[in-house]
């Protein structure tokens, strides 16, 4: 198991500690890490997603149904912008998310490459905490 694959499940394990059963997966690369280890967790169900739009809507269903947080996760750049209306609605709605986004080097950040956005304020002010 290397450094990725060891982090990914510790903190998956610490998501389940914390009472996640469910995550909404929109695959990507760099968000491989985390999605395998949710996948591998006995304490975690999975639902792939293709779409992030519908797949963070799916989501907030889910939350609301169970009560519960709900991951969602995605790959970097325009893929996690995609999410953003359903984490205004979830906002709103007082309806819990956790919401992981893979991100590119901070050496990539505004010069042109692939997959790179400003994700630092990616959701404004409809987020309550934000780590980078």
């Amino acid at each position: 198991m290397d450094v990725a694959q060891s982090f990914a499940a510790t903190f998956v394990d610490e998501l389940a500690v914390q009472g996640v059963e469910y995550a909404c997966v929109s695959p990507g690369s760099r968000s491989a890490p985390i999605a395998m280890a949710l996948q591998r967790h006995p304490k975690t169900n999975v639902f792939m997603q293709i779409d992030e739009r519908s797949g963070s809507f799916f989501g907030i269903g889910l939350a609301k149904a169970t009560g519960k947080p709900v991951v969602l996760l995605s790959t970097s750049g325009t893929a996690a912008a995609e999410f953003h209306p359903a984490v205004v609605e979830a906002f709103h709605s007082r309806t819990p998310l956790i919401v992981l986004t893979a991100d590119r080097p901070p050496e990539l950040r505004d010069v042109g490459a692939n997959q790179a956005i400003d994700q630092q304020r990616l959701f404004g002010t409809a987020v309550r905490w934000f780590f980078d």
